[in-house]
């Protein structure tokens, strides 16, 4: 089965885009996404190639792709609610939950809503073969405010290497290593976008909920990128071109300087660093002595039971069914 191209063009000129952005073909949001749930809280744009997602008092809302993907290069540009958010979690991310129940894969960007006068916060995660039991999250704060305009966030994934960016600038590198095992993802994965009520958990460990009076909550997606290896979901194999040319080059040194920018000026918490949840750290993790002085003074992210939360693919109110401002 040959991989399907799915791409939206960009409309939005972004301050960090590089001569090294990628350019993908375009096709309509209806040929490669399909509602996910939500009804009429899922609202597709006269131009077939925007989306908003709200969430409020009855329902969240979500989309999903056609097809699996084996590896690719995967974005969308985002425009988060304003005001007050706690609790509200927005998500971008791959996973395969539905298929492997009990060893998927998943690779997440999550939005985490705070109370006003608090930013958002943006929280990256890996997860193999059913790994959460070691839970790999990142936590950042952003160089501009994600309510004012859309930002691009996207996500590169090889056989050896995962890459998110924000605005086509890098923000973490996860490299596969011998000692991960099958904690890397290696299952073909199908992408998501959802928001949802996450009040026992997203901000400050549950100590702010959402509050309803000031929903609807609406998150705005467009310039969505679907560029991979399509998989076949009952052969569960894909005719696939190498990986580079699925996800583009990799890190220039050009981008890594700015990652590691990022990284001193914007991250607040990695779980190498968690001494509360790990006594030593896993067995991936390269310590850095002076990252670690740095990241003492936040403190450790309160995960609840510290179980894996999943994205409420069908979260209603009541109903737990399953389905910055510096810059750098």
């Amino acid at each position: 089965m040959e991989g399907l191209l799915v791409v939206f063009s960009y409309s939005i000129l972004f301050a960090f885009v590089s001569a090294s952005s990628r350019n993908f073909p375009i096709i309509p949001f209806d040929e490669g996404y399909s509602p996910l749930f939500g009804d009429s809280n899922l609202v597709i744009h006269r131009d077939g190639e925007s989306v908003h997602l709200s969430l409020d008092e009855r329902t969240g809302s979500g989309f999903v792709s056609h097809d699996l993907y084996l590896h690719g290069y995967f974005s969308a540009s985002i425009k988060l609610p304003a005001d007050y958010t706690a609790g509200v979690v927005v998500a971008f991310y791959m996973s395969n939950g539905d298929m492997y129940q009990n060893n998927h894969d998943e690779i997440d960007f999550e939005f985490l809503g705070n109370i006003r006068g608090k930013n958002w916060r943006i929280q990256t995660n890996v997860y193999g073969n059913g790994s959460t039991n070691i839970g790999r999250e990142e936590r950042y704060g952003l160089w501009f405010d994600p309510t004012d305009d859309f930002h691009q966030y996207s996500i590169s994934w090889t056989d050896s290497q995962i890459i998110f960016y924000v605005d086509n600038v890098p923000i973490r590198e996860v490299t596969r290593t011998e000692s991960m095992g099958g904690d890397f993802p290696s299952k073909a994965m199908t992408l998501y976008a959802t928001i949802w009520d996450a009040s026992d958990w997203a901000t400050n460990g549950g100590k702010y909920r959402v509050n309803y009076k000031y929903a609807p909550y609406v998150a705005e997606f467009s310039d969505l990128v679907l560029h991979g290896c399509a998989v076949d979901p009952i052969e569960q194999v894909g005719k696939c071109e190498n990986d580079e040319k699925n996800t583009g080059s990799g890190v220039t040194p050009a981008q890594r300087m700015k990652m590691e920018n990022f990284r001193k000026k914007h991250m607040t918490y990695s779980y190498c660093y968690d001494r509360v949840r790990y006594k030593a750290p896993p067995s991936e993790c390269v310590i850095n002595s002076q990252e670690a002085e740095r990241l003492r003074k936040f403190d450790p992210v309160t995960f609840g039971s510290g179980r894996h939360h999943g994205k409420r693919h069908r979260h209603t109110r009541g109903s737990h069914t399953e389905a910055a401002s510096s810059s750098f």
